[in-house]
């Protein structure tokens, strides 16, 4: 490994020591969101495991999902303008809402945007095991093929983020091409066969009203996660305050408008009263079966192939805001110097690049063998992937949340000149309230009168995320005034040291 040099507070980002600055462009940028919410990943494992609770309402449930992410992502889009910064979301609530929030929205970010990379390892073991054996006839009978195919999976991803932010971004564009046009294509194909079974009714509560949709919201959530994913390369695109909001909203519009496709045509074809079942049907690949049973072998092919490219593309693009952050981190004095550290070549953060492929392999490996049997009997590394990405979707609705609040205070604290009621106020406090059902999804207790709606717990293996997700933030909080205590300078300096504006400007 060649020689490393140190990235602290004060050096110059754009000066030998800093991130890459004016490295991609609005495309790069655009397809970095969209490859880190993984369309097809999404298409076959986070909205599937929404139809187990959703049933024929899924379609409804996406619906859902966007509009509350649009709001957010309307959001992020006001502070982009101001804010272009490698901390991302952690700086915009940060600057609005002070470094308390500032400090739990790094401290939630350090555990969610890290475990993005690792479920996409474990979904690219397991599908690339069923191309293999299924489809090749290689490797049958090796149940472990799965942990060998995420492993390599993990050092091909360590390549790409390691060798510059210009590669794996644009190694993403034509991944994320490919497993669009594949999942746009078979969709459109079992809307065509499933001929009179064709109903809008996917998207109008029935009997059950409205409750299976909310409940299967935190799912679909989860699909949408990433369209933030270009708020970190704020230091590296050109015209960053102009790109990064056309990117967050437009991969929402793009990539929602693809799942509503996507999950109205499997709805329809596979059956409206079926899709409690879907989820695990053909051990775990609904997919590859609708396909192959329209367009033969070859339909099955595509739709593994396209799921393999979209995990390894959603990982790199997972890893690439993960290391940004955490390198932000760093360089502020929140986090270890060590993974402030910039390669001199490559200009990427290497140290949080070996971090995070190290976590991302111990996690995906690990956690697959350890839950290989709840909540799917033998689907081990589906099961770590619905795991934690439970977690993540309840992480980022706080997260969503926080940044949408943060809109409001950082237009009243610093740009009251410009802010406007309607975008800085009705706007934030619509997307506040959008996340609530998909949060409370998770935790329960909640009831919604004006839909008779109320949403239990999850339960089983399902039932710790929350918990998870609580201890980690009750932690956050201790470590905050121990770090109040020893280095109070670097939790006041949060909002201004990840290349934004400052306060005065």
């Amino acid at each position: 490994m060649a020689a490393t040099s140190m990235s602290g507070m004060g050096a110059d980002s754009q000066g030998s020591e800093g991130l890459q600055r004016n490295a991609i462009g609005l495309i790069e940028v655009l397809f970095q969101s969209i490859t880190h919410m993984a369309p097809a990943v999404a298409v076959a494992l986070s909205i599937g495991a929404a139809t187990g609770f959703a049933g024929k309402l899924t379609p409804l449930a996406v619906v859902l999902a966007m509009v509350a992410c649009l709001f957010t992502a309307y959001s992020i889009g006001q502070l982009a303008q101001h804010l272009p910064s490698a901390g991302g979301m952690y700086t915009y609530v940060a600057r609005g809402l002070g470094p308390f929030f500032g400090w739990l929205m790094a401290w939630a970010f350090a555990l969610a945007e890290p475990l993005v990379a690792p479920i996409l390892l474990a979904a690219f073991g397991f599908f690339g095991a069923t191309f293999l054996t299924a489809y090749l006839g290689i490797g049958e009978g090796f149940t472990y093929l799965w942990v060998v195919l995420a492993i390599a999976c993990g050092l091909l991803l360590w390549w790409l983020i390691y060798s510059g932010v210009q590669l794996s971004t644009r190694t993403g564009v034509v991944l994320g091409a490919i497993e669009i046009g594949i999942f746009v294509f078979v969709s459109v194909v079992l809307i065509i066969n499933a001929g009179s079974r064709n109903t809008l009714d996917v998207f109008i509560p029935g009997s059950a009203g409205i409750q299976p949709a909310f409940q299967g919201m935190i799912f679909c959530l989860l699909a949408f996660i990433g369209f933030e994913a270009a708020a970190p390369l704020g230091e590296e695109a050109r015209d960053a305050k102009r790109t990064i909001p056309k990117a967050v909203i437009w991969s929402t519009i793009g990539v929602g408008a693809f799942y509503v496709l996507c999950y109205y045509a499997a709805t329809v074809y596979f059956g409206v009263d079926r899709m409690g079942e879907f989820y695990a049907f053909n051990e775990g690949d609904p997919w590859g079966f609708m396909a192959t049973e329209t367009l033969g072998t070859l339909g099955g092919i595509l739709v593994v192939f396209a799921i393999i490219n979209s995990s390894l593309a959603n990982a790199s693009s997972g890893a690439t805001a993960a290391t940004r952050s955490l390198f932000s981190m760093a360089r502020g004095g929140l986090l270890p110097k060590m993974l402030a550290t910039v390669h001199p070549t490559h200009r990427t953060p290497v140290n949080a690049v070996n971090f995070q492929i190290l976590v991302a392999v111990v996690v995906a490996v690990g956690g697959g063998l350890f839950l290989a049997n709840d909540p799917y009997e033998g689907l081990g590394p589906i099961n770590i992937y619905v795991f934690i990405g439970t977690m993540l979707g309840l992480l980022f609705a706080g997260m969503y949340m926080a940044v949408n609040v943060a809109v409001i205070g950082f237009y009243l604290r610093e740009k009251r000149d410009q802010f406007n009621v309607v975008k800085h106020l009705v706007v934030p406090v619509l997307g506040v309230v959008a996340m609530i059902p998909a949060m409370m999804s998770v935790i329960g207790g909640l009831t919604i009168p004006l839909f008779d709606v109320e949403l239990a717990a999850f339960t089983g293996a399902l039932g710790w995320t929350a918990k998870v997700v609580a201890v980690w933030m009750g932690l956050g909080i201790l470590l905050y005034l121990w770090l109040r205590m020893r280095n109070p300078g670097a939790l006041e300096r949060m909002g201004k040291i990840y290349g934004g504006e400052g306060p005065g400007d």
